[in-house]
């Protein structure tokens, strides 16, 4: 095979050997996606009520915090993963590579973070409208427009 096949022109370049990995946290995100989708979706169906203090009592215990979190960062990372596959595949220019990589990062790290926080938050005050009752709901309330 000459140079002037595309087997010719691939020989020499070598395999970048980091696919299979990348193939596999995709893999793996998703599959984690699809057990804490699962998860959330049977323990919101099961839920008595829907009303605010019931969200956070729940939100606030340790095992649907922790099963949250992870929703959170799998499904943001699943996201990353499968752009960055089209950032790589769809833009050509190396300098705008570069750029939409960075901000992919920046915003899905961003994300995760405002996620983990708004959790935290949800936790810090489902724990207080455990303990002090009406007095949080009126906050909240409050800070919402008085819905």
């Amino acid at each position: 095979m000459g140079n002037g096949t595309s087997i010719g022109r691939v020989r020499g370049h070598g395999s970048a050997h980091s696919g299979t990995h990348h193939w596999l946290l995709q893999r793996y995100t998703a599959f984690g996606n699809l057990v804490l989708g699962l998860w959330l979706l049977f323990s919101l169906v099961t839920m008595q009520d829907y009303q605010f203090e019931t969200i956070a009592t729940w939100a606030s215990s340790p095992i649907p915090a922790l099963g949250l979190m992870l929703f959170v960062i799998s499904t943001f990372w699943h996201a990353r993963l499968g752009l960055q596959v089209v950032i790589e595949d769809y833009v050509t220019d190396p300098a705008n590579k570069v750029i939409a990589m960075t901000l992919l990062n920046l915003i899905t790290f961003a994300a995760i973070a405002a996620g983990l926080f708004f959790l935290a938050r949800l936790q810090i005050v489902g724990t207080a409208t455990s303990v002090s009752g009406g007095m949080v709901k009126s906050a909240m309330q409050q800070m919402m427009g008085g819905r």
